[in-house]
């Protein structure tokens, strides 16, 4: 059995201003706080004595290599995020940052709001730009029908009403 998989799709590089400040705010706290707390507990394993049989020890350094990773990755990533936190020149119309409510074909209404992939999350009904029903969506207006190919097969929703702003 194989361990190769074919690379993931890049996601697409946009975020909303909350979404930028959230991950920001991350990254200050796991550099500035988290990090040095971590190399304290780590200093003070090291110095009890025999590493190889110090499972604080190793806890440790599993923990700050998870911090590193997270870090580096946060770092690139807020490099080439593009913030958009303008709303579009059409507000009638599905685009990125609009909270967007449908009618699926057996009647029922959902709400959800197209963010960047960094800031999904599916209990408040964020949903990536880069999803399938977020993609058929775009530039879907009040009372245009769409069709989305989900998880479930293939599902028609009608656009109820589109807004953008906070929640």
């Amino acid at each position: 059995m194989s361990r190769w998989r074919s690379a993931a799709a890049p996601s697409t590089a946009i975020i909303t201003a909350d979404g930028h400040a959230r991950l920001k705010s991350e990254l200050d706290e796991l550099w500035r706080v988290r990090r040095p707390e971590v190399v304290r507990a780590l200093a003070d394993a090291a110095a009890e004595g025999d590493r190889s049989e110090n499972a604080e020890y190793i806890y440790r350094k599993k923990q700050l290599g998870e911090i590193d990773r997270r870090v580096r990755y946060l770092t690139k990533r807020l490099q080439n995020l593009r913030v958009v936190d303008e709303p579009p020149t059409d507000p009638n119309a599905v685009y990125f940052g609009a909270w967007m409510r449908l009618e699926s074909e057996d009647g029922a209404e959902h709400e959800y709001r197209i963010v960047g992939p960094d800031e999904t999350d599916a209990a408040r009904g964020w949903i990536s730009i880069d999803s399938p029903l977020a993609r058929a969506a775009l530039k879907a207006k009040v009372d245009d029908e769409f069709e989305a190919e989900l998880p479930d097969g293939r599902v028609k929703f009608v656009v109820v009403g589109v807004r953008y702003g906070k929640v």
